[in-house]
């Protein structure tokens, strides 16, 4: 018996599957099979967590935080006027992160970014979701653009070393559960080198991209520069970042693509694909002959 084509499963080759595809799918596949040794840039948003239940903040979800008073209290100048009700803030917003579990699409975007560079290809993916989601999926060497949750950090701005531009500490050493359970002055988290107090170890929204090594904005502008095909997922391009990336694609012609199954808008140059990208991601790893799809 011969031995199946690369990407077929149960006698069912990609190709078969594709002809029932949207053209908008067929194009991305296409577009990544001939990627060979280019540069795909994968950009996650909020959108691809929301199968994970974690609430978005801009989408139409009805646990939206966008929907409520992120704007003003997500900032370091209120954390600064108001360190106590920041953080009470903040780990209610957060509150469902610990808990969460990687859906399938942060396992097919693991999946691409381990597979893809085995065939010759450069993958780099950016995510600006503060939750450990894509890293339990397995995907390594990810730009977390703003931030993480499961970490902290010193507010001084005098250089203390727990502090930025590079400085954090694991968020289960600061104390935190002493806190919630009796929030106050006295009980808020503290810097055990130089005792300002710890902040939470994500970019706020009167924040730089520059202002923290973690960002790794350096190396966004590098992948904007040099990428070949943009793969955006559960994104509203209503940040920087997904503008830069976004009109850089544009400018130069370069193939640009969108996963949203509930799109707000539609942009000449971007080819959106509407569906959940927990479904159509495992789909993509399957007929590009990935995987197998893996947990970790």
């Amino acid at each position: 018996m011969d031995e199946p084509k690369l990407g077929e499963r149960n006698g069912k080759s990609p190709e078969s599957r594709e002809t029932h595809a949207s053209s908008e799918y067929r194009d991305l596949v296409d577009t990544l099979r001939n990627l060979e040794t280019g540069h795909l840039a994968i950009v996650t948003g909020a959108g691809i967590s929301l199968a994970s239940g974690v609430p978005t903040f801009r989408g139409k979800d009805p646990g939206a935080v966008w929907n409520h008073d992120v704007l003003e209290k997500g900032t370091y100048s209120y954390f600064r006027s108001d360190p106590v009700a920041s953080w009470l803030w903040s780990s209610r917003i957060f509150s469902e992160l610990p808990a969460a579990r990687p859906n399938p699409g942060h396992v097919a975007v693991a999946t691409l970014g381990r597979e893809l560079p085995s065939r010759g290809g450069r993958v780099t993916t950016l995510t600006q979701n503060i939750d450990t989601l894509h890293e339990q999926a397995g995907s390594d060497d990810l730009i977390k653009v703003h931030g993480t949750v499961d970490r902290a950090r010193c507010a001084s701005d005098l250089g203390c070393p727990n502090g930025a531009p590079r400085g954090s500490v694991p968020i289960s050493d600061i104390g935190i559960d002493r806190f919630l359970a009796d929030p106050s002055v006295d009980t808020l988290p503290r810097c055990a080198l130089c005792e300002d107090l710890i902040r939470q170890h994500v970019l706020w929204f009167d924040e730089f991209y520059a202002d923290h090594e973690d960002y790794q904005w350096l190396r966004v502008q590098e992948t904007i520069r040099t990428m070949d095909v943009v793969l955006f997922v559960g994104t509203s391009f209503s940040v920087g970042v997904t503008d830069a990336f976004l009109q850089t694609a544009l400018m130069r012609g370069i193939p640009a693509f969108s996963i949203d199954p509930s799109p707000e808008s539609s942009l000449d140059g971007l080819t959106t694909l509407r569906e959940e990208s927990e479904s159509l991601l495992p789909r993509l790893c399957e007929d590009l002959g990935l995987g197998p799809l893996e947990l970790g």
